[in-house]
């Protein structure tokens, strides 16, 4: 599921941290019932907060990544049992970009989009298009609690531009390293905390004829989202900042530095499974969750619902805090990228914005956010929605474990999304995973990326504190 989560696919105030995007777009109706006047001048109550009027269609567009669609089919038919004469058609798509920016400049885009997705619209775009997001927290949700009370602390900071609350991150993505605890019980080995320690597992795994990592060209990114999670825990705050905000030299910190050293050691010694470049992601990630050829993979929560059909059975999937340089890192080993994905926005020149809400306001219900996470096997943003059983996914336990573990110690990235670099970025990164280039040319050409961005006036800038 490529995408910002790594580029795919935080949200605490103090737990977890939200960055993502995701829009639902509503369908162009022959009637003029379906314009956006008409779909608005419903009176508004408790039960219809947005003014939906009946025998209107709502056209919501979903990225079909790891997640698939059907939660949000799921939280339409919630949504049929109080408005039975309005439709909403959900359309899967896995080029967001591609399909719906021509429908932007058209000046008819869908009413609900979830803009995920390796190619997505980068948020910074299209944030003057979109409807701001503050009447959804404030309705109420389907059990008649006011909807901001249900959620997460710090959902709305990471989906707002500008002072402008316009992204509802709806899925708590927790990044980390994913392996198999079934596999290191049966070889004795010990999960690494540092990128040493996982030099030395290297060859080991080498010695049983297995690698240590292993990627797929869609998803060669992850390994750069990876880098930085890494290097922000070993050097602190100030790598953040400074990568966020676009500032010259940030992909030379030390810490950056260091990290990039490593993994060019891993590639270099052949703990890296070649082939990536020309592999498929869903494939590459198959030969670790089902044949087992790699030991450890980054990624987020989706990682897991992703490959369900093509994980070994008993695999145990779990999940680990990023890798570190040193025993005593700035933020601390069990410091976590942990924020909200999947970010769903409503166009302002939808049709029919209210349904594009009121499809939110479904998914927001306690019904259907514990349906996604018993289903999806990741949590939302709707607090007390998962057993301490995880549901029997060992990595749902982890990731509770995680958060647990890392208290306050979390952080968000946004400025891979925000800008839309993604694209750019896969292309260093297939070479340097592939050692047709080195360290030094994935910094240059990094950096190069984010000066062109930061020089670039025509680009609305966004300030990371």
């Amino acid at each position: 599921m490529p995408e910002s989560k790594i580029g795919r696919r935080g949200i605490l105030g103090g737990a977890i941290a939200t960055a993502a995007i995701a829009p639902l777009a509503a369908c162009a109706g022959s009637s003029s019932s379906n314009d956006t006047t008409a779909a608005q001048t419903q009176a508004k109550s408790d039960d219809n907060p947005f003014g939906l009027a009946g025998g209107t269609s709502v056209e919501a567009v979903i990225f079909n990544g790891g997640y698939k669609t059907d939660y949000v089919d799921f939280a339409a038919a919630e949504m049929k049992k109080k408005f039975a004469d309005v439709k909403v058609e959900v359309k899967p798509s896995t080029q967001i970009a591609q399909e719906l920016q021509p429908r932007f400049v058209g000046g008819n885009p869908p009413d609900l989009i979830d803009n995920s997705g390796a190619g997505f619209i980068g948020f910074g775009s299209i944030v003057d298009q979109l409807e701001p997001m503050d009447d959804l927290l404030e309705s109420k949700n389907y059990e008649g609690t006011k909807i901001a009370d249900t959620l997460y602390e710090g959902v709305k900071a990471p989906g707002t531009y500008n002072d402008k609350f316009a992204v509802l991150n709806y899925v708590l993505s927790v990044y980390g390293m994913w392996y198999s605890a079934s596999l290191f019980e049966a070889e004795g080995w010990t999960p690494p905390k540092t990128y040493d320690e996982a030099i030395a597992l290297g060859a080991k795994a080498k010695a049983k004829g297995k690698f240590l990592m292993l990627w797929g060209k869609e998803a060669a990114t992850y390994y750069q989202t990876s880098a930085m999670i890494s290097a922000i825990k070993e050097g602190g705050d100030e790598v953040r900042l400074a990568l966020e905000n676009l500032q010259p030299n940030a992909w030379s910190h030390p810490s950056v530095q260091g990290v990039f050293k490593a993994l060019e050691t891993i590639v270099k010694q052949g703990y890296m499974k070649p082939g990536g470049a020309g592999t498929q992601f869903t494939a590459a990630q198959a030969q670790w969750s089902n044949a087992q050829e790699a030991l450890i993979y980054p990624s987020g929560a989706w990682i897991e619902n992703e490959m369900k059909s093509q994980t070994k059975a008993d695999f145990k999937m779990t999940g680990m805090p990023e890798l570190v340089l040193t025993d005593a890192p700035k933020l601390g080993y069990e410091a976590l990228r942990a924020e909200a994905g999947e970010g769903f926005i409503v166009p302002t020149k939808a049709k029919n914005r209210a349904g594009g809400k009121e499809v939110l306001r479904a998914m927001l219900s306690k019904e259907a956010a514990t349906n996604f996470a018993k289903t999806r096997l990741a949590p939302t943003i709707v607090k007390d929605t998962i057993p301490e059983d995880g549901f029997g996914s060992t990595a749902l336990q982890s990731q509770s474990k995680m958060l647990k573990d890392a208290g306050t110690k979390t952080f968000a990235l946004r400025f891979v999304t925000y800008y839309g670099l993604n694209k750019e970025q896969l292309v260093l990164w297939n070479s340097f995973l592939a050692g047709q280039s080195d360290a030094a040319a994935l910094t240059s050409g990094l950096q190069k990326i984010s000066d062109r961005v930061a020089a670039d006036s025509s680009v609305k800038k966004i300030t990371v504190t």
